[in-house]
């Protein structure tokens, strides 16, 4: 194998912790005014095809919230597109931001089991030097993109009826306690799921069980939209949601192969399980879709699509592509039904955010404990399948884990946020919607704009 690694993201805590606001953010700043402070030393050990690979990974991964955007946006009622998109777009600020000032440190700093430090906060010691054969700032900015994507699966759960105000405050804060921690425990080598060998290859408990329990816990906490089961909330662009899905699936590929942190073998294997386990779960989910709702319909196949491509997360560099296939077939069934039966409850998880990416990533996390080879990957942990039942176990144990904290702390940070600012509109203003509320535009709008000037037939005078 040409990784003898695990894969992890373990940037490391390189400066000891100091003391005052000035003092962290000195080493930053002193990056930005001088770039060619990387040793010539630390330049060798950074590998040009991997940092080509991982830069291209990175825009990918970053145009997956754009993908999001298109995919819930198509979902929900005209009335609230607009709301719906920017709840993914301003994550690319708030997330993205706090994730360089001091996500990032808790996420990859220190040497405790459960939680990083601030050693790296404002960028210090992130600088040009290799963290492993890439620039230790672009390892950064790769994981940043996780972040932000992960915070922004959450308000699928949660549209048409939180305020904008609270919910930016809500995911500023919950990437901070919930998000970072989490990956902290799964890809910091200090962490102790980390040392107990759990596998998770790009996200299947950092990012989709963890953004999966706190969308239920968020749509649990807001409870039910004003209109929910009196009147019929379609969709009111299918085509943005397939857009949605073939951006996804596209930007993907970075999400699973770049992973790999690397150009070689195990980006390939990524990619390629990328592309045939959503393949074998839009298969599976269109025929169930034929078998209960007598068609094959769009909605059902975007859908069908993310969740293979949440349950292969992951896998993605632990098992072979008849193995990812495997794992995407299965993966369509538990989702399918949890959404059927969500929409007939009183539960009201706007767009499935729970049934697709926490069944989803649950499903793919314990299947990764199934079908795991070291024959592919010798940096990870054999399966169920070839002779090893306790990664399963494993598996579930990080997976109860992260689902509990992420739910808890959600449940937590929302009571703060409405206990200061309050959560949700006035029952009449949410009726008409969110976009007008909080945005004071229109995705479509209804005319060409008010008369400024009138002319001496309305006013009684000329117009000059």
């Amino acid at each position: 194998m040409a990784h003898t690694i695990r894969p992890s993201r373990a940037g490391g805590g390189r400066w000891p912790l100091l003391s005052g606001a000035i003092r962290l953010a000195l080493p930053g700043l002193l990056l930005l005014a001088a770039p060619g402070l990387a040793s010539a030393q630390e330049a060798a050990a950074i590998n040009g095809a991997d940092t080509a690979w991982m830069l291209i990974s990175t825009a990918l991964v970053l145009f997956m919230t754009a993908g999001l955007a298109f995919f819930y946006g198509g979902l929900v009622p005209s009335k609230n597109v607009l709301n719906t998109m920017m709840m993914s777009f301003i994550a690319f600020g708030f997330g993205g931001l706090l994730w360089a000032v001091v996500g990032y440190s808790i996420a990859f700093g220190g040497s405790s089991p459960y939680i990083g430090d601030v050693s790296m906060a404002f960028l210090s010691g992130v600088g040009l030097e290799a963290s492993g054969t890439i620039p230790h700032i672009l390892f950064m900015a790769y994981q940043g993109t996780f972040a932000i994507i992960t915070a922004a699966l959450i308000s699928g759960a949660i549209i048409g009826r939180m305020k904008f105000g609270a919910y930016v405050a809500f995911i500023s804060i919950w990437g901070l306690v919930v998000y970072a921690p989490v990956a902290h425990w799964v890809w910091n080598a200090n962490g102790w799921a980390f040392q107990m060998a759990a596998l998770d290859f790009a996200g299947g408990a950092v990012v989709h069980v963890n953004a999966g329990a706190a969308a239920l816990a968020a749509a649990i906490v807001l409870g039910p939209r004003a209109d929910y089961h009196r009147r019929a909330m379609l969709p009111h662009n299918v085509p943005f949601v397939l857009l949605g899905a073939g951006i996804l699936w596209f930007g993907w590929m970075g999400f699973n192969g770049g992973s790999a942190l690397s150009s070689g073998t195990l980006s390939a294997l990524g990619v390629v399980n990328t592309l045939v386990a959503p393949a074998a779960t839009l298969v599976v989910w269109s025929l169930l879709d034929v078998i209960f709702a007598k068609h094959m319909t769009a909605v059902g196949a975007a859908t069908g699509i993310v969740v293979g491509l949440v349950a292969v997360t992951p896998a993605a560099g632990f098992v072979s592509p008849m193995s990812a296939m495997a794992i995407g077939a299965i993966a369509a069934f538990p989702s399918f039904f949890v959404l059927r039966w969500r929409a007939k409850s009183r539960l009201d998880d706007s767009l499935d955010v729970f049934a697709a990416h926490g069944i989803g990533g649950i499903t793919g996390a314990l299947l990764t404990g199934v079908f795991a080879t070291t024959a592919l990957n010798a940096a990870g942990q054999d399966g169920l399948l070839y002779g090893n039942p306790g990664q399963v176990v494993k598996q579930l144990i990080v997976v109860a884990v992260v689902f509990v904290y992420s739910a808890v702390l959600t449940v937590v940070i929302l009571k703060i946020v409405q206990a200061v600012a309050g959560l949700r509109p006035a029952g009449d203003l949410e009726r008409k919607g969110m976009d007008v509320l909080a945005h004071s535009e229109e995705a479509y709008a209804s005319g060409e704009g008010a008369i400024l000037i009138q002319d001496e037939e309305l006013n009684g005078s000329a117009v000059k």
